[in-house]
């Protein structure tokens, strides 16, 4: 095995800031620590929490890398104590608590997962975050099953689009929101049964009309704010309301009565705070529902755009125009 290099190019962040303050740097390149993987990034995921902590609004977990990027696909270079799954040469897709967005990152064990058939590295790299995210919260929290019907807001976002392929290939009916025309098209090509375009239509209204009232099981949620009250009012009996983030505001005015009325269970997460161990089980429960779909070829992720890494700063400004339909990705 050749010697690795002391030092490797890295994306850090100047100072708080639009997306002109990533920067490439020179750092050490890490060492795997026991339970852990060192990985040669061929490519890194950006998601919306990257652009939350270049903006200082959402920092890093204690003893986590300050460098960005929660994804990533890349080729096992060395290992640390006690691994036992993975070996030198290995190609596997990881979520992170950082560190991505460079020329190597270290991978606690659990959270990896092999690379599926025929996926390249850029695709690979653009799974873990949404699809950790969507099983967890749409399939283990809310609980999520074939008959039933599901609302997915921002559609063709990352998280939109992995939940609406995953939710379709699992037997739900499916209904997503989407800011335009050509975005609700891309949603019902991915399988979304009705999309719906929050800039001319009421979700709400759409909803009740395409249920005869009855409301949808599950509800997807990364908005918060007003929508919280009309997420309950569009929800089914004994339905589930999962919060995924506060695109809005973390704060509102909600009627809480029909939290009472329908029964409802309004829950949550946060991803990146979660423990190896939390982490790892989920990762083992889609190698076993949900790696086969990969492996057969009936999920993709949708990639929007790629860039090379010394110009994440331009892959941040596409993803704050909210121009894009499905992953951007860093390629190395």
């Amino acid at each position: 095995m050749a010697a690795l290099p002391a030092e490797m190019t890295a994306i850090g962040i100047r100072e708080p800031g639009g997306p002109e303050v990533l920067v490439a740097e020179k750092r050490p390149v890490p060492q795997p620590g026991a339970g852990e993987v060192l990985v040669k990034v061929a490519a890194a995921g950006v998601n919306r929490p990257d652009v939350m902590q270049r903006m200082g609004h959402y920092p890093p977990p204690k003893g986590a890398s300050d460098i960005p990027g929660l994804e990533l696909a890349g080729e096992v270079v060395a290992l640390g104590s006690g691994t036992t799954r993975w070996k030198v040469g290995d190609k596997l897709t990881a979520l992170v608590t950082g560190g991505g967005y460079a020329e190597y990152c270290v991978v606690p064990e659990p959270q990896a997962l092999p690379v599926p058939a025929g996926f390249s590295m850029v695709e690979a790299a653009a799974m873990p975050e949404t699809f950790f995210t969507v099983w967890h919260n749409v399939f283990e929290r809310g609980a999520l099953k074939a008959g039933e019907s599901i609302l997915i807001h921002g559609g063709s976002s990352g998280i939109g689009t992995v939940a609406i392929m995953l939710a379709k290939a699992l037997g739900a009916r499916v209904f997503t929101t989407a800011g335009s025309v050509e975005k609700c098209e891309a949603c019902k090509k991915l399988g979304a049964d009705v999309a719906i375009n929050y800039k001319t239509e009421d979700f709400v209204a759409v909803v009740k009309a395409e249920t005869k009232d009855a409301g949808v099981n599950v509800i997807l949620d990364m908005v918060g704010g007003d929508y919280i009250t009309r997420n309950y009012i569009s929800a089914a009996v004994e339905g589930r309301v999962v919060q995924i983030a506060f695109q809005d505001s973390a704060k509102a005015n909600v009627d809480f009565r029909w939290m009472l009325g329908k029964r409802l269970t309004h829950t949550g997460s946060g991803l990146r705070p979660r423990s190896v161990a939390d982490k790892g089980k989920m990762a083992r429960a889609m190698e076993e529902k949900v790696w086969p779909l990969l492996n057969a070829g009936k999920v993709r992720p949708v990639i929007d755009s790629t860039f090379p890494l010394n110009e994440a700063a331009k892959a941040h400004a596409r993803m704050e125009s909210s121009q894009h339909i499905g992953k951007i990705v860093l390629s190395l």
